[in-house]
């Protein structure tokens, strides 16, 4: 249960919860009205509490209006005030979780999505989410205990990326800065308590205990599927009989005979892969939760389906502050646990435990790589990205497969091309209200690659035209050559036949110069019908 709040610590929260109910629907997203009264309680009346539905049913964020980074940066600017002055009336080695704080994270969350759908993913307030969605999966990680290093060396990447952007920025904010360092600081000392439990595992175990742990995700996997899964467990039931087979006495073997160290791990792991072989087996027909449970299977399932699909069209269609509800939504359901299990209304722990799990963690994952993919582009400019990208990927198309085409065939990737660049003024893409959002770089970085392609395949395309009248004029002179040898042998022959025409009218015409007329030597028989043929060339 979470700590009281000190008395010095009231006027905080009040006004921390005032800066939540002022745009807690100014990103977008549609939380649980109930869980914004929920905090309002014990520091307002209930009037107020109606007060504060109204205004939020009022506040509704209509998305046929941009979010004004104007608007974003004053609140940003009134919240740090109120960090600093709580950084004042605590000490550093504070490590509390009372109201304040939870309230706190909810602000600095919403405020996070809304500089990431600005396009200020670099900015040190757009880390605050992203932290926070890591925590919680290094949580469940470190619950489950199922991973290995693969798993682990992307969140350490990512930590150290995050905490260049915040100590870049640490000068600008310093009340900022120290919240974040301490969300930093927890995550790095959870993937160092992960690290080192994997530490422990001797070299012969680590590539049994990395095939446990996908085969336990490929079974929990499995189980949240609807419908027979006989064929697909199979192969999974052989494998792990085949590494129990391994052990002996219950336990694994190195080399020589010996006994590796960290037997445990993976020996519990292969026996929770058996327990989950059997609750699928054992659960199929009830398909595979119990019905004291299939409330939150249900909401579970939808919201990997909705996280899932954003995953898809999260380009065109997510706007990051949504992203608040699912995780207001996924925390709900997380707090519902009671020693890391959902308890039925008799206090049971129901079969079906591993299906939520997967579930709520499938999510956690989702989320996080919906913010890892958010790219530093405004969403008044994201139109204009998402329509140069698929210009882009045409152009890329074309050229990579080639084909014939035409002049007339680019024209439609020209106009595109003329109508994105008409939209800029001094160079810049403007916003309604004369404003230059963020996602310069990257947008005329996509227009000037369009234009290199175009201009690639306009070459490649008057290349190939040149090619083709080379060809042609190729041909032509051939052809001119062929006619200059007909017309030599033919004026030849007919010169020839003149001859010989006029020679046998000499012959008509002078009786006695007849027989002084006598043919070539060696042809006795060579008469006139023979000579036009050969003038001729032939038939």
């Amino acid at each position: 249960m979470a700590a009281p709040v000190p008395p010095e610590e009231f006027p905080i929260l009040e006004s921390v919860i005032k800066f939540r109910i002022a745009w807690g629907f100014s990103g977008g997203s549609d939380p649980d009205l109930d869980c914004c009264v929920v905090y309002a309680h014990g520091i307002s009346s209930h009037a107020e509490r109606d007060h504060i539905r109204n205004r939020l049913t009022v506040l509704k964020k209509d998305r046929g209006e941009y979010i004004k980074p104007s608007d974003v940066n004053s609140l940003y600017q009134a919240v740090v005030k109120q960090v600093t002055k709580l950084n004042e009336v605590r000490d550093d080695d504070t490590n509390c979780n009372n109201r304040l704080d939870t309230t706190l994270a909810d602000v600095f969350s919403l405020l996070s999505l809304f500089y990431m759908t600005i396009g200020k993913t670099r900015d040190a307030p757009a880390v605050y989410c992203q932290i926070a969605s890591m925590r919680q999966i290094l949580r469940h990680m470190d619950e489950s205990a199922v991973y290995n290093e693969s798993d682990l060396a992307p969140f350490r990447r990512r930590l150290a990326e995050l905490r260049q952007i915040v100590q870049h920025e640490g000068k600008q904010a310093n009340a900022l800065t120290k919240l974040l360092e301490r969300q930093l600081n927890e995550c790095e000392s959870i993937v160092r308590r992960l690290e080192e439990s994997l530490s422990v595992l001797s070299v012969e175990l680590i590539p049994i205990h990395e095939r446990l742990v996908t085969l336990r995700r490929q079974l929990v996997a499995l189980a949240a599927k609807e419908g027979s899964h006989v064929a697909e467990l199979k192969p999974i039931k052989e494998e792990l009989r085949k590494i129990d087979s391994k052990r002996v006495d219950g336990k694994f073997l190195g080399p020589g005979g010996i006994v590796p160290a960290s037997q445990a791990i993976c020996s519990s792991l292969l026996e929770e892969c058996f327990e989950i072989v059997q609750e699928i087996k054992a659960q199929e027909d009830s398909k595979y939760v119990d019905g004291s449970l299939r409330p939150i299977y249900d909401r579970l399932s939808g919201l990997r389906a909705e996280l899932e699909s954003l995953v898809l069209t999260h380009r065109w269609t997510l706007r990051e502050t949504d992203l608040w509800n699912y995780s207001s939504a996924l925390q709900d359901i997380d707090k519902m646990r009671v020693d890391g299990k959902f308890l039925d209304s008799e206090g049971g722990r129901p079969p079906g435990q591993y299906i939520l799990l997967y579930l709520l963690r499938r999510c956690y994952g989702l989320i996080y790589r919906l913010l890892s993919s958010s790219e530093p582009v405004s969403e008044e400019l994201m139109p204009i990205a998402n329509k140069l990208s698929t210009v882009k990927k045409c152009l890329n198309e074309v050229l990579k497969y080639g084909g014939t085409f035409s002049a007339r065939d680019l024209y439609p990737y020209q106009l595109a091309l003329f109508q994105i660049d008409s939209m800029r003024k001094d160079g810049k893409f403007v916003g309604p209200e004369g404003t230059v959002p963020e996602g310069q770089g990257v947008v005329m970085a996509h227009l000037n690659e369009c234009h290199e392609l175009l201009e690639m395949l306009k070459e490649s395309l008057e290349g190939s035209d040149a090619d083709e009248d080379d060809e042609d004029e190729d041909e032509e002179f051939d052809d001119e050559n062929d006619d200059d040898e007909n017309d030599v042998d033919v004026e030849g022959g007919s010169t020839r036949v003149r001859d010989g025409a006029s020679e046998r009218d000499d012959v008509e015409d002078d009786d006695d110069d007849y027989e002084s007329f006598s043919p070539p030597p060696d042809s006795e028989d060579y008469d006139d019908d023979d000579l036009e043929e050969e003038g001729t060339g032939g038939p």
